[in-house]
């Protein structure tokens, strides 16, 4: 999620409905570190996780168009829904990369000064994120339960039948 003020996190659904992209990743009761790398460079920003503790980066995220302003500070946040869980962020270092850049692309950059966060072509990420269907056993229980109310109407239209049939029978006292 890039926040710019305007838009805000969505708790009920964890932030789906804003979100740019992710991975998954189990990091529970792991008995080596975790690792997280953050790279920011030429309005790219990607991001890579390396869980295994080999020193191998898996790729998470790399989205193009991100447009951040210059001077801002760092944070990190652990909110993770309506489950709580401990996160331990044990150190964070940041660098500032050298990045050769022409001309061209100087002067693009001092014409195009950056003061709210933004990301281009937001409504085209959008449109990659599919919505997020019934679970398995969502869809187990939902065939159970209509089969149980189908059987359960057949029964109470053979009982109906059977004492309207009994009703309609002539009857020779």
């Amino acid at each position: 999620m890039v926040g710019n003020g305007t838009i805000s996190y969505d708790h009920e659904r964890d932030g789906r409905p804003t979100e740019l992209g992710g991975c998954n990743a189990m990091v529970r009761n792991l008995k080596h570190d975790t690792f997280l790398f953050i790279r920011y460079v030429r309005r790219r920003l990607t991001v890579m996780i390396d869980i295994d503790g080999q020193h191998e980066w898996r790729d998470c995220l790399d989205i193009p168009g991100v447009r951040l302003p210059l001077g801002y500070y760092f944070g990190a946040s652990a909110i993770t829904g309506d489950l709580s869980d401990n996160h331990d962020i044990i150190s964070l270092k940041l660098y500032q990369l050298t990045v050769l850049r022409s001309k061209k692309e100087e002067e693009e950059e001092e014409q195009d000064v950056i003061t709210i966060p933004s990301v281009d072509n937001m409504e085209l990420l959008r449109l990659y994120q599919s919505e997020e269907g019934m679970s398995g056993l969502a869809i187990f229980f939902t065939v159970l339960f209509s089969m149980l109310g189908c059987i359960f109407l057949i029964v109470i239209g053979i009982v109906v039948y059977s004492q309207w049939n009994e009703r309609r029978r002539k009857r020779f006292y």
